[in-house]
C-alpha cells in the first residue's frame, strides 16, 4: 500500500458533453481545489474497457482515488480491485452492486414520481415515459418512479408507453417520430432527461404540434438549458453539484484517514414547474 500522495484524484464519467456531468465536475473540480488536489479526467461512453484501462493508468500514475459514474456492466470487482491497490472509490450517479464504497446520487426513484405526479394532477392518464435503460441503476430507479405514480393513482401502464434508449437531444427528437404514432396517444411524456425532453419537444414542434399545449412534457436534472427552452421546461432538480461536492468531501475525508461510511447517500430531488406542462389536450 502507498503511503506517499501524489496530488491527482481520478475521475470517470459517461461522457463530459452531457451538462449534467459538467455541472458535477464543477463541484468535484471546487473542492479538490480546497485540498490543492489535481484531477485527470476521462470518458468511458459506456465502454468498460475504457473505463479499466482508465483505471489501470491511476495505478501507474499512483494517483491518491477515483471518483467514478461506473460504466455499464462494471462487476463489483473492478472496484473491488482498485481500492485493494490503493486506490480509494466513490461511486456517482450509479450504484455496483456489492461494490462496497460510498455512493453520492439523486433519489431518482422519487424525481420520476414527482414529475408523473405532476402530470397526473394536471389531469393526464395516458402518459408515456421516454428515454433510458435498465442496463444502469438510475434507468431502472427512474422508471420505477414512474410506475410507481401511474399505479398509486391507478392508472395503466401499457408496454408501448416506454420508449426506452433516448439519453440526448438527438435522440428525444428521433423518438418524437415514435412517440407520435403511438396509438392510444398519449398526451403527455415523462422524459429520462432534460436533453431527450428538449429533443422530444424540438420533435413535436416539427410535426406541427405545440409542445406545452398540445403534449405536455417533463424532463429531469435541471439544466441551465431547461429554464431558457421554449418553451421552459418542467423538471426535477437532481442535485448534481450537491453530488459532486459530496462525492469530492467523502474522497477527500478517505484520504486524510476519516472514517466514510460505505454507504448510499440520496440528493433529494425538487419538482421545477414551468411552461411545457398544462391540462391535457385530446389529438384526432
Amino acid at each position: 500500500m502507498r503511503t506517499s500522495r501524489s496530488g491527482i484524484v481520478g475521475v470517470v464519467v459517461h461522457d463530459i458533453m452531457n451538462p449534467f456531468f459538467a455541472e458535477i465536475l464543477r463541484s468535484i473540480e471546487s473542492e479538490l481545489d480546497r485540498s490543492r488536489q489535481t484531477f485527470i479526467l476521462s470518458n468511458h461512453y459506456d465502454q468498460l474497457e475504457k473505463q479499466r484501462t482508465f483505471i489501470d493508468t491511476l495505478l501507474q500514475l499512483g494517483a491518491d482515488g477515483v471518483i467514478m459514474s461506473p460504466a455499464i456492466g462494471t462487476p463489483a470487482k473492478d472496484i473491488i480491485m482498485a481500492e485493494e491497490n490503493g486506490l480509494p472509490a466513490v461511486l456517482i450517479a450509479r450504484t455496483v452492486a456489492g461494490a462496497d464504497v460510498p455512493v453520492f446520487r439523486g433519489d431518482d426513484a422519487y424525481g420520476t414520481a414527482l414529475a408523473t405526479n405532476h402530470l397526473i394532477s394536471l389531469g393526464h392518464k395516458r402518459i408515456a415515459m421516454v428515454g433510458g435503460t435498465d442496463q444502469t441503476s438510475t434507468g431502472r430507479d427512474r422508471y420505477q418512479g414512474y410506475l410507481n405514480a401511474m399505479e398509486t393513482a391507478g392508472l395503466e401502464v401499457k408496454p408501448s408507453w416506454r420508449i426506452p434508449g433516448p439519453r440526448t437531444k438527438q435522440a428525444g427528437f428521433e423518438a418524437a417520430g415514435q412517440f407520435l404514432a403511438l396509438k392510444d396517444k398519449p398526451t403527455a411524456a415523462c422524459c429520462w432527461n432534460d436533453l431527450v425532453a428538449i429533443g422530444l419537444m424540438n420533435g413535436i414542434a416539427r410535426a406541427g404540434l405545440v409542445p406545452g399545449v398540445d403534449i405536455s412534457v417533463t424532463g429531469y436534472d435541471d439544466l441551465e438549458e431547461a429554464a431558457i427552452a421554449t418553451p421552459a421546461l418542467t423538471t426535477v432538480w437532481n442535485g448534481q453539484r450537491e453530488v459532486g461536492r459530496r462525492a469530492a468531501s467523502a474522497l477527500l475525508d478517505k484520504l486524510n484517514g476519516q472514517a466514510v461510511r460505505p454507504s448510499q447517500e440520496l440528493i433529494k430531488p425538487e419538482l421545477h414547474v414551468r411552461q411545457s406542462t398544462g391540462k391535457p389536450v385530446e389529438r384526432a
